[in-house]
């Protein structure tokens, strides 16, 4: 019991620091717990979809919290407002691929800048990565 529980806490901490601006691999992590195979995979997936979501919600507020100080055409030359115009083009919809590598924490900063709806954000990022969890498990099972 005491292995399942730091390795759920592991697992949490390192999903949400790896979906806020720093960098980390909670997908090595998940695999590793899913190849021992002592904690349901139904809570490793919970787990790291909760964690990995709540800390794309804190690169949202960042975001949020910037737009309220920093108007985004002023502080970004045009060239590096990629984020910015995939989330004014797709709303929501383009958080579904906040999991991916450096493009994700971007998109969640210019969902927050760009005032998109709290709750349409989060359904998109958690069903973006519940997803991206699904295919880790899948692969390493």
């Amino acid at each position: 019991m005491q292995f399942e529980s730091w390795g759920l806490l592991g697992l949490f901490a390192s999903a949400f620091i790896s979906s806020t601006v720093a960098p980390g691999g909670s997908e090595a992590v998940l695999a590793y717990l899913v190849s021992q195979q002592q904690i349901p995979l139904v809570s490793l997936v919970a787990v790291a979809t909760v964690g990995n979501t709540l800390g794309a919600l804190t690169t949202w507020w960042l975001g949020l919290w910037a737009a309220g100080k920093y108007p985004a055409e002023t502080v970004l030359a045009s060239e590096r407002q990629r984020s910015l115009r995939a989330v004014r083009r797709w709303g929501s919809w383009a958080l579904l691929f906040s999991w991916l590598p450096l493009v994700g924490d971007g998109l969640c900063f210019a969902a927050g800048w760009l005032r998109l709806s709290w709750f349409s954000s989060l359904l998109a990022i958690f069903f973006g990565k519940v997803l991206r969890y699904l295919a880790v498990v899948y692969a390493f099972i």
